[in-house]
C-alpha cells in the first residue's frame, strides 16, 4: 500500500511544452467506482495497471497498483469499462520534482492539467511560471469525474 500526495493544477500557457522530457499516451477506464474507492484500469505504451485509489477529496489517498497482462487491460477497457479516458502524459523536470502535464483528447479535449506527486502534503516546491490555479480539491477534475462528466459538456 502507498498513499498518494498529488497536487493539481491548471495552465496559464504553453511555456511548458519547451521543457517536456518524455511524452507517453495512456487510454484508461474505471470498472467501478463508488464513495470509498474507485478502480480503474490502464494501458500506458505498452504496459497495463489495475488500480484501487480510495475517493478521498484533497491532495492525500490510499492507492494500491498492480501490473496486469496488456491484452487483459485491453478487454477490461472494451467490455467492463464505462467511458475511456485518452489522454497524453508530458513529463516536466522543474527542481527537484517532475510534474506530470496531462493533455487530454476525445471527450476531454481541450483540458490540460498538470499534477505533481509530493512526499508529504505541506511539502514546498518550485512553481513554474507557466503553472495557473490550483484544482487539487475541485472534484470535476478528477479522471473518475472525467470519464462521467467529460469536459466537453461543461
Amino acid at each position: 500500500m502507498t498513499r498518494e500526495i498529488e497536487r493539481k493544477f491548471l495552465l496559464k500557457n504553453d511555456d511548458w511544452r519547451s521543457s517536456v522530457d518524455r511524452s507517453r499516451s495512456l487510454r484508461q477506464g474505471y470498472l467501478c467506482g463508488n464513495k470509498r474507492a474507485s478502480v480503474r484500469v490502464r494501458i500506458e505504451d505498452g504496459d497495463a495497471n489495475l488500480n484501487v485509489k480510495s475517493a478521498t477529496l484533497g491532495v492525500e489517498r490510499l492507492e494500491f497498483e498492480y501490473p496486469v497482462p496488456v491484452d487483459d487491460a485491453r478487454l477490461l477497457l472494451s467490455e467492463l469499462a464505462g467511458q475511456v479516458i485518452e489522454k497524453t502524459r508530458h513529463e516536466v523536470r522543474v527542481g527537484s520534482h517532475c510534474w506530470e502535464i496531462d493533455e487530454f483528447a476525445g471527450r476531454n479535449a481541450g483540458l490540460v492539467v498538470a499534477e505533481i506527486e509530493l512526499d508529504h502534503a505541506d511539502e514546498t516546491f518550485d512553481r513554474p511560471d507557466w503553472l495557473g490555479e490550483e484544482v487539487s480539491e475541485d472534484p470535476r477534475y478528477y479522471n473518475t469525474e472525467l470519464a462521467r462528466h467529460p469536459y466537453s459538456r461543461w
